[in-house]
């Protein structure tokens, strides 16, 4: 990935992480477009004042300096060219300033000028008739009468700077030369400098009403920020289990109503789940209370029905069937008695593991032996795929041994007679053993509550190994107790796969959930990517 992207990314994690950032910067983006706004609409009126004054002031003076510049030619009587020349010279002399940069002129011959006398144009230093805007000349032969005014820039001085100027053009009517174009050029050097110096104070102002925008909204969200970051820091410790914490109330505002809501939120929800934890209790020394209660009369009623099983041939027939029926069905109630227990210590958090290293593929031959039977009697051929070097692991041998035998068991009732396929997989860090049938398979919801505890998938189907229903859950806890993971996958029709994964030293447990078990049966001796580290200190 390119460092652009992983910076977008830390951008968005960076702002969507804290409310106080999405206000402060949005606040300040909002307010730079207002203050943009604004200081652009004044800006603009003070421009346009300064220079519709630039402009009254330059036509006024223009007008003057035109009438006494008509006077001096009316005045004057000159009748060679030479001297007409000279006469025009020295009248535009007397009209310029003594500084001629603060406002030069410029005489021309009009347009429509078809006397056969002639003056030259002529100029202040630096000024040129490319300077006069031709649209000037043409509004001045259109309408002679009256002074014409234009805003342009104009070069002017030595260096050809471009300055903004009011050019103000006069019709004069020079005797035997006609009319001729005089052009005043009013510099406005010092409009300008206005201009530029309210623009700075405008950046000022902008910059400094920008951070007095961020410190208000700083502020503003302090005030509420402050309140929210401590309920989810309350909301936090509350998840973890700390169901005392609240949060302080100090006034009447709307944060310290929602304070009020929220704490009383909490008493609440602490007294439900100190209900639910009495209840959970009561149950848990209930399950285990009935289940230790009911070995006794177990016992009594089991020694009386195997009396009973042993003379059933003595009976009459529907009498010795119900003797083999009670005891057919003493197995099962004591099985279920003896997973009812081990759930209660689940529950309770009293169980705990008796570890060895084992030979893994020991175990699951042993397990596929004690099924040789039920195997027989399905019609499934369990087919194993075992490395050929020992499967060293820490286990327990018992609940690792009881986890295999609720699997296969599990595949050889729902496998249709179809091949059950085992595989055992290894890494260094860790084992996984799959089984596979082809059986009726399972359903993405069923395969989402097939570790609940008394879920049978079809409630009609005839169970030939008599589960409760807790093998599964029981198989769960006890890979879970292990450090490890049970998973299951399926499909309707061709089966499911369980797949045990189990870490081979208790003291580095896998710290991450392995990917989905994977269903096609040429990717069941894979093993699953899995990270491990140290295990962590378990609670009572």
């Amino acid at each position: 990935m390119s460092v652009p992207a992983l910076g977008a990314r830390g951008v968005r994690r960076w702002w969507r992480s804290s409310l106080r950032v999405r206000v402060i910067v949005t606040t300040m983006l909002l307010g730079s477009i207002v203050t943009a706004i604004i200081g652009s609409i004044l800006f603009a009126q003070v421009a346009e004042g300064l220079v519709r004054q630039a402009v009254t002031a330059a036509t006024n003076d223009a007008a003057q300096e035109v009438r006494s510049a008509q006077e001096l030619f009316d005045a004057a009587n000159r009748s060679d060219d030479t001297s007409l020349n000279a006469l025009a010279d020295g009248i535009m002399g007397e009209i310029a300033p003594a500084d001629q940069s603060l406002r030069p002129t410029l005489l021309t011959r009009s347009l429509g000028n078809d006397h056969d006398a002639r003056i030259t144009t002529l100029g202040s230093d630096g000024v040129d008739l490319d300077d006069i805007p031709v649209a000037l000349a043409e509004a001045l032969e259109d309408d002679p009468s009256n002074q014409q005014v234009m805003v342009t820039d104009v070069v002017l001085g030595a260096a050809g700077t471009a300055v903004a100027s009011v050019v103000v053009g006069a019709r004069v009517d020079i005797s035997r030369a006609g009319p001729h174009n005089l052009y005043l050029i009013y510099p406005m050097i010092r409009e300008q400098g206005t201009i530029d110096l309210i623009r700075q104070w405008f950046a000022v102002g902008g910059l400094a009403l920008l951070g007095l925008t961020g410190a208000v909204a700083w502020v503003a969200t302090s005030m509420v920020a402050r309140p929210v970051g401590q309920a989810a820091r309350v909301s936090q410790q509350m998840a973890r289990g700390h169901l005392g914490e609240r949060l302080s109330v100090r006034g009447s505002d709307e944060l310290d109503q929602l304070a009020m809501s929220f704490n009383t939120m909490a008493d609440s929800i602490q007294s439900q789940i100190r209900q639910l934890e009495t209840l959970s209790i009561l149950q848990q020394r209930f399950v285990s209370d009935v289940s230790h209660e009911l070995r006794t009369p177990l016992t009594t009623i089991r020694m009386a029905g195997e009396v009973l099983h042993a003379s059933r041939d003595d009976f009459t027939a529907p009498v010795g069937r119900a003797a083999e029926l009670l005891y057919e069905e003493l197995d099962r109630f004591e099985e279920l008695l003896t997973e009812l227990l081990e759930i209660s210590r689940y529950d309770s958090g009293a169980a705990d593991l008796e570890i060895d290293e084992i030979d893994l593929r020991g175990v699951i031959r042993q397990v596929v032996g004690s099924l040789t039977e039920l195997s027989r009697h399905m019609g499934s051929e369990v087919k194993l795929a075992l490395p050929d070097r020992p499967v060293l692991v820490e286990v327990d041998q018992r609940r690792v041994s009881r986890i295999m035998r609720n699997v296969v068991a599990n595949a050889l009732d729902h496998g249709e007679g179809k091949p059950i396929q085992i595989c055992l997989a290894e890494r260094e860090e860790a084992v996984a053993v799959t089984v596979r049938d082809h059986g009726v398979g399972l359903t993405r919801d069923q395969a989402d509550m097939v570790f609940d505890r008394f879920w049978r998938g079809d409630p009609a189907r005839n169970r030939t190994t008599g589960g409760t229903g807790l093998g599964l859950a029981i198989s769960l806890e006890d890979a879970h107790l292990h450090g490890g993971h049970l998973q299951v996958a399926g499909r309707p029709g061709e089966g499911a796969v369980f797949r045990l994964t189990l870490p081979r030293r208790q003291d580095t447990p896998l710290t991450t959930q392995p990917g989905p078990v994977p269903f096609d049966p040429a990717q069941d001796t894979r093993m699953p990517e899995v990270a491990v580290g140290a295990r962590p200190e378990r609670t009572p």
